[in-house]
């Protein structure tokens, strides 16, 4: 049985013994650490700007190097482990955010940053395809319940990078970025337990012998259609998230005159709604349809955007937390839809759509830097807010669930 065959089938292997939780919990611990070290970047945006006088145009290119740096790997790292899965690479991956972390702790001057940010954007496109597979082969079968755990640990880590940041960066200095080199670690011992696992259900897969790989019943041109909706709404929600992601402080400092430090507490309160909106979608889209949740994560946001430009501070705070709520839950159902469009295609349809969504937010990013420097902030808010009035082409989305039942 060739190793392609065998990744098709661990995704279906998992459903005989039930959710392995434990695993579901590593993969999740694994994902917070990763995700709350990219994010110190985007926290720590204010410190860089101060010590290195940068402009917005160049804060952009920060997020875009990272950004893209791991949305060009990830399909390709993906598309390989379909058919040759690397258990070991994890905690790689999590070794290159390491290398990243240390460089940016001692960067003194722009390109170092850049190259900082690279490696850390490496990490995670080594990180997010394999970890993904590891999430579904351990669901037991409820693929949006693992994506949902898997995912509100990166969302948390989010959450927590601006934390930290506000309470023992911004302080101190970005020297202090050093210390989180020990979180990196951790990942890396947490992550070479779940490849042990991994490693194990690969060889336990060898000795079963082939099983029955579920095959769509869509035509190719449904698919190639449906592929092109999901990344278009993939576009909405994450250019729309990156403008609060990236430069949320900085409206907040620039429109209310509040200090960094407050800045990164809204923005932690704004990450920490997404975290929870995360956990909220897949489950749901388990229960009532996937196909639902993005169409009321998407569109059902953009009362919301519409309404923030125009807000003071408190409704600011209220709205920016309703609208990451809401907006989050979309992409487990987003990406667990995409796996079932695309039967035994679990790697290059994660590093696809996670790539999408790195390489959205840094396309976003640079674009919006632009803006607010040829313009204003408050622009780049008004601009964006129209971009979930896009969740209305997930009508035409097919009913795979349907389809594939």
């Amino acid at each position: 049985m060739t190793d392609q065959s065998q990744a098709k089938i661990a995704t279906k292997s998992s459903a005989l013994k039930g959710t392995v939780y434990s695993v579901l919990t590593a993969i999740s611990v694994s994902h917070l650490l990763n995700d709350m070290l990219q994010s110190l970047i985007l926290a720590i945006y204010p410190l860089l700007q101060h010590e290195f006088s940068l402009s917005f145009t160049q804060i952009g290119m920060i997020t875009l190097t990272y950004q893209i740096t791991a949305s060009l790997l990830q399909p390709l790292i993906g598309h390989y482990t379909d058919k040759h899965p690397q258990p070991y690479s994890l905690p790689v991956g999590m070794g290159f955010t390491l290398a990243g972390l240390l460089l940016l702790a001692a960067a003194q001057s722009f390109p170092v940053i850049l190259i900082a940010a690279a490696l850390v954007g490496t990490g995670s496109s080594v990180f997010h395809p394999e970890s993904s597979r590891v999430a579904r082969m351990a669901s037991g079968g409820r693929h949006g319940l693992a994506q949902s755990l898997f995912q509100v640990g990166g969302n948390f880590g989010s959450a927590l990078g601006p934390l930290l940041a506000a309470l023992l960066i911004a302080p101190y200095g970005k020297g202090h970025v050093a210390w989180f080199s020990l979180a990196a670690l951790l990942g890396m011992i947490v992550l070479l337990q779940v490849s042990k696992w991994y490693s194990h259900q690969q060889q336990l897969l060898k000795k079963r012998g082939p099983a029955a790989v579920v095959v769509n019943r869509l035509p190719p041109r449904t698919i190639a259609l449906s592929l092109g909706i999901l990344l278009l709404l993939v576009f909405s929600k994450y250019f729309y998230l990156t403008s609060l992601s990236s430069y949320y402080t900085f409206y907040l400092i620039h429109k209310f005159g509040v200090s960094i430090q407050d800045a990164q507490f809204h923005l932690f309160a704004f990450l920490l709604a997404v975290a929870a909106g995360t956990i909220l979608g897949g489950p749901i889209g388990d229960k009532i349809g996937r196909k639902y949740v993005i169409w009321v994560s998407i569109l059902g946001v953009a009362p919301f955007t519409l309404l923030l430009p125009h807000a003071n501070l408190w409704w600011t705070s209220v709205l920016s937390v309703i609208i990451g709520l809401i907006l989050a839950s979309a992409f487990s159902a987003i990406l667990v839809y995409a796996q079932e469009l695309i039967p035994g295609k679990v790697g290059m349809v994660s590093g696809l759509f996670f790539g999408l969504a790195f390489g959205m937010g840094g396309v976003g990013a640079a674009v919006l830097g632009y803006v607010a420097d040829k313009t204003s902030i408050e622009l780049v808010y008004q601009i964006c807010a129209f971009l979930p009035l896009l969740g209305i082409f997930t009508a035409f989305l097919p009913d795979v669930e349907g389809k594939n039942r």
